[in-house]
């Protein structure tokens, strides 16, 4: 039986490589990134909520490293930060943080405290995202690559910080207790997803991968 020409086996090759292609489809590769996502979120302090939020990052491509997730993780925890402050921007907006008949004073400067928290939440987390996303940070295991690593740990650790203290701020300074519950409800799980960023940081290894 004659040998196929050389000619049709090139024709040959390329159409297998092209059916390999085929099978490493879009809808595969985000299965294993989303397969990713859910083994690193397993170290986290809120597991579940660290594969939610982080399936309504929108960025392309996924991310597929820990540093990659990192970022992402950051990025939707400034997000969900300066969505809560505009919550409660609004919710307030009318008085609405004072007691019926005393304290509005009193009532109205915690809530302002606490958005003075939320946007130094969002510049912290901001600021740690650009860091992580940065091309200056440097050779991955390099002393620089370390300092800004280090760097990104503090602003989101700051960031957690500000999100608590908006909370610890609004018990007990004349807030009613529906507007204490209504702002409290969205600053805790911006918490728990900053907190889990932090997790997410903290896992991204000397070699920055």
């Amino acid at each position: 039986m004659p040998r196929p020409a050389p000619l049709l086996l090139l024709h040959l090759l390329a159409a297998a490589a092209l059916l390999a292609l085929a099978g490493a489809s879009p809808a595969n590769s985000e299965a294993a990134a989303s397969d990713f996502i859910r083994k690193s979120c397993r170290d986290t302090q809120y597991p579940s909520l660290c594969v939610q939020s982080l399936a309504s990052y929108g960025g392309s491509p996924p991310p597929r490293s820990p540093r990659e997730l990192a970022r992402a993780a950051l990025s939707v925890s400034a997000d969900g930060a300066r969505a809560a402050s505009a919550y409660v921007g609004r919710l307030c907006g009318g008085g609405g943080a004072a007691k019926k008949g005393g304290r509005k004073g009193t009532a109205a400067g915690a809530v302002r405290d606490c958005l003075e928290n939320l946007a130094d939440s969002v510049g912290h987390l901001r600021d740690a995202a650009q860091e992580m996303g940065g091309a200056g940070m440097g050779r991955a295991g390099s002393a620089a690559f370390k300092w800004h690593l280090s760097n990104v740990q503090t602003w989101c650790s700051a960031a957690l910080t500000d999100e608590n203290t908006c909370l610890d701020g609004l018990a007990g300074r004349g807030v009613d207790a529906k507007t204490r519950a209504a702002i409290r409800g969205r600053v805790v799980e911006v918490a728990q997803v900053t907190s889990n960023a932090l997790a997410l940081v903290n896992k991204v290894g000397p070699a920055g991968y």
